[in-house]
């Protein structure tokens, strides 16, 4: 695709139907979209989520992913969507197929009010599932696919509704999305890590690389997408191509005012526990086809400055 495919949106308002709406990326993608003009009916499983909605001005549509007639119904309503919402309770328990399955149900279930219609429809995937392509000698691209597996099959199914009528398109996010929003990931999980044990760790010798975005600059994305994408598009929300992890251990241990230290892939389970594969994880990409595509250049700071803010380190934000 050239930007001369691009369909160009700007300026027409949209009612937007926000799934995860309430969350470290949607509680930035609302107020993006607002500000834009458009319309947002944001998901929302409990009383604290739709209050958060309605404080940042969106409209509220109580329900969660295994409420597939009320997904269906608000995006037959909606001029388009975007599909933030994930089930990571069940991910982080150790049950991926049940939150995947939960998550591709909750995609058809849209999908099957969109189709014909050329509505947009922007999914959620992530760059670390380029891993499991190996060693590409490169970063990696949107142009690099996967034929299936956890989440593959997912972002797979909203691609293809390209060739079922719908302005589909995938955004591929970091390991980390930061900013002071992020209250949750990954970066907090390892800094109350540090503070657990008493010093900050990489393995190895460090030189995993993990791909980064500020939360504000992917929302932007999401937004270009939603307006402008053309069916059947993957994006790259990447500003970071490739952090070091010792560089990340090494900034939260002089935060922290702990040592930091190098430990054995025997012994990165007993420290990190579930992210003990995610912190080994080589994962340098590319957002050099989506940037020329949608005219997208993230503004804000990158993981280290970001990092050097202080803002993660405040007591009760990490822990």
């Amino acid at each position: 695709m050239s930007q001369d495919d691009i369909v160009l949106l700007e300026g027409i308002t949209m009612r937007v139907f926000v799934t995860g709406a309430s969350g470290h990326l949607g509680s930035a993608v609302l107020p993006e979209l607002l500000t834009a003009g458009h319309q947002v009916v944001g998901l929302a499983r409990s009383d604290a989520a739709a209050a958060a909605i309605e404080k940042l001005g969106g409209q509220v549509r109580r329900g969660d992913l295994s409420d597939v007639d009320g997904l269906h119904e608000e995006a037959s309503a909606a001029d388009g969507v975007i599909h933030l919402a994930f089930r990571h309770d069940l991910m982080q328990s150790g049950d991926l197929s049940g939150a995947a399955d939960a998550d591709l149900s909750a995609i058809t279930a849209i999908a099957g009010a969109l189709e014909g219609s050329g509505k947009p429809f922007v999914g959620t995937s992530g760059t670390a599932m380029l891993a499991r392509l190996g060693d590409l000698g490169r970063a990696g691209t949107e142009r690099d696919v996967i034929a299936g597996g956890y989440r593959i099959d997912a972002e797979n199914y909203v691609i293809d509704l390209a060739e079922r009528g719908v302005r589909s398109s995938v955004v591929r996010l970091t390991p980390t999305v930061h900013s002071s929003l992020d209250h949750h990931g990954f970066i907090p999980a390892v800094i109350a890590m540090a503070r657990t044990h008493g010093y900050a760790a990489y393995v190895g010798d460090g030189a995993n690389r993990w791909p980064a975005v500020h939360t504000l600059d992917a929302a932007r994305l999401y937004r270009l997408a939603l307006e402008n994408a053309p069916a059947g598009t993957r994006l790259h929300a990447v500003d970071d191509e490739g952090v070091a992890f010792a560089d990340i251990a090494a900034t939260i241990g002089r935060h922290l005012d702990v040592p930091v230290r190098s430990i054995s892939p025997e012994h990165a389970a007993g420290y990190f526990g579930f992210l003990a594969a995610f912190v080994q994880l080589d994962n340098p990409t590319s957002s050099a086809l989506t940037r020329q595509l949608l005219d997208w250049r993230p503004a804000r700071a990158g993981l280290i400055a970001d990092l050097g803010a202080g803002h993660y380190f405040r007591t009760g934000v990490a822990d």
